[in-house]
């Protein structure tokens, strides 16, 4: 699956970022697509099978699941 995870800072998305390697998660850091909102300019693009909800942490902001031309909203921060 394909999802798109934003950040509330752009440490955040560092973060994001090694802890997808280490669960050996391909994980591309990009600007945040203008279909999409958020407080920091970073996101992030993976596709993983594993559980999405063990890679969330308090950095994340939101996470979309990228279904063709949708992008589906499966977490937001409260």
């Amino acid at each position: 699956m394909e999802y798109m995870v934003l950040f509330f800072t752009h440490s955040g998305s560092i973060k994001f970022d090694r802890k997808c390697k280490r669960n050996k998660v391909a994980c591309e850091l990009m600007p945040v697509p203008r279909t999409l909102s958020s407080n920091c300019s970073v996101s992030a693009r993976i596709n993983t099978e594993l559980d999405i909800m063990k890679l969330i942490d308090d950095e994340v902001e939101k996470v979309f699941l990228l279904e063709g031309k949708e992008n589906k909203l499966v977490y937001e921060s409260k």
